[in-house]
């Protein structure tokens, strides 16, 4: 059927299982809100193209599933630029469809001019293309999408001018099926003959490994190996498996441990500077990394003698079957758990008073909860001393590092699996910068929990400046009475004098017809 194309997009999209699109329309896109209900696909009205992306990241995290946005020419795109670069530091599915000019080097002073939108776009995602025809629009969309499925995945930008969205075009074309590489069975053979060898095998399991958690947990079982897991990758290794170390992987005194092993090996993990925080791992012996991303390899690592292109699930399940059971290990369980211990205490000394406050607001959650967290200590305690039970779960803004993140990014994620209990967590002052987005949740009737930890201050940026004997400066900032400020909404709020009354306020929460702000300060809680 011919249909103008912004129309055909949104049936396309359709066809490869959207059902959710987040943005803003404005007078340049406004052809691709013409096919949007017809293809059957519900559009999600933020508040600001950066709530537009997150929302879309959130969504991605929590299903699974590719998260698709909708922005204007110039600003909006400008906007979704930094949920667009922390889609691609997380890999995160994220595609983002916009209009631009149709000319811009013989016109000036048009509505939303920029030199160069495509560029600017493609300095913070995998690949940014302008689709100057239909065809070119159908082939891009195929690509992103066979990409998400076969590649690591990362945020994509398409544009389309705005006369060539309101152009009359045949349909999309069929879509085509994209693969996650195979392991080789050389690699495997490789990998397991030096594990039956090795005595002290130590694995890293990063976010790149969370689809491969059950073939992770029987071959740690059958080589009786210690483990890692980056933040991301929290919740692979059995939260009952007394050999691993958890996410501890940037405390200093994890070199140590790497120092003690005879093989190393490394799944979907990049191993980036926000993973260890230092150059060397501390090992010294052969190792092997998995990743279906070859250009990790390419990063200097000490010993890196096995590098294999592979689908982590794939390559670990057919490990498990090619190597040997072992009868003992050669790392010591109660050495590992006094580890831990002190990693925790170290935590606890950095960030004092946090990490029991994390516990008891964890014991709350109902089984299989997500959360979604912001740029605040809360949640870097959290992310160090939480033992996730599988992987997923725990979504934050690792690489890019963003502020804003948690509210838009939980709506996000609540929309996209339903009834499924979804909860957030932010600090007061990146609270702030997508504040505007809980009218959002408040619209849909979402039931979402709102942990707001409000210590007054930039509370990390403050203890920097004392580390680099610096004068605290432009840390502190006037807050808003946060509690009036989710009423004026309509949202619910929650100050608990108690631990336990915030246990029951989060759980009381979960049972709303909207959202609920709980109110957290250090003083209240100590």
């Amino acid at each position: 059927m011919k249909r103008p194309l912004g129309a055909q997009i949104s049936h396309m999209l359709k066809d490869r299982g959207v059902d959710t699109i987040f943005g803003i329309p404005g007078v340049h896109n406004v052809e691709m809100y013409r096919g949007i209900e017809e293809a059957g696909i519900t559009h999600v009205l933020a508040r600001h193209e950066q709530g537009a992306g997150f929302m879309a990241d959130g969504y991605a995290r929590a299903t699974g599933k590719p998260g698709v946005a909708y922005v204007i020419t110039g600003p909006g795109v400008c906007n979704i630029m930094t949920p667009m670069g922390q889609a691609y530091s997380d890999s995160v599915p994220m595609l983002v469809i916009s209009s631009c000019l149709d000319e811009v080097a013989a016109k000036k002073g048009q509505l939303h001019q920029m030199n160069d939108q495509r560029a600017a776009a493609e300095t913070v995602c995998d690949w940014s293309e302008e689709a100057k025809t239909a065809e070119a629009a159908y082939e891009l969309v195929n690509r992103a999408f066979v990409e998400f499925a076969s590649q690591r995945p990362r945020s994509k930008h398409i544009q389309v001018p705005i006369d060539v969205l309101g152009a009359t075009a045949d349909a999309g074309v069929p879509k085509r099926v994209g693969h996650l590489p195979v392991p080789r069975a050389e690699d495997v053979s490789a990998v397991a003959a030096a594990l039956d060898q090795a005595t002290q095998p130590l694995f890293v399991f990063g976010g790149g490994a969370a689809n491969a958690v059950d073939a992770a947990r029987a071959l740690m079982a059958k080589v009786k190996g210690a483990s890692f897991t980056s933040y991301a990758g929290s919740g692979i290794s059995a939260a009952d498996d007394p050999l691993a170390f958890g996410t501890y992987l940037a405390r200093g005194e994890a070199e140590r441990v790497f120092a003690q092993a005879d093989l190393l090996v490394v799944v979907g993990s990049e191993l980036a500077e926000t993973d260890t925080w230092r150059d060397h791992l501390g090992h010294d012996c052969p190792m092997v990394r998995i990743d279906i991303d070859p250009s990790v390899f390419s990063q200097p690592q000490v010993n890196q003698d096995v590098c294999c292109v592979a689908d982590a699930r794939a390559f670990l399940a057919a490990l498990e079957q090619a190597v040997a059971t072992k009868s003992s290990s050669g790392w010591d369980a109660n050495d590992v758990a006094a580890a831990k211990a002190r990693w925790r205490a170290e935590t606890d000394a950095e960030r004092p008073g946090i990490a029991d406050i994390v516990d008891r607001v964890i014991e709350a959650l109902p089984a299989g909860c997500q959360i979604f967290s912001d740029m605040t200590q809360f949640a870097y305690v959290g992310r160090e001393t939480t033992t996730m039970t599988a992987p997923k779960c725990w979504h934050h803004p690792y690489g890019f590092g963003t502020l804003g993140y948690a509210l838009p990014a939980a709506i996000g994620g609540k929309i996209g699996v339903g009834n499924a209990p979804v909860i957030a967590i932010a600090g007061d002052y990146g609270f702030q910068y997508t504040v505007q987005e809980l009218g959002v949740a408040v619209e849909l009737g979402l039931s979402l929990p709102i942990i707001l930890w409000d210590n007054a201050k930039l509370k990390e940026i403050e203890d920097c400046m004392v580390r680099s004997q610096i004068a605290p400066n432009a840390v502190q900032a006037l807050n808003p009475d946060f509690c009036k400020l989710a009423e004026a909404w309509g949202a619910k709020s929650a100050t608990p004098s108690s631990l336990e009354e915030m246990q029951k306020a989060i759980a009381e929460a979960f049972d709303q017809d909207g959202p609920t702000l709980i109110y957290l300060t250090p003083e209240v809680l100590s």
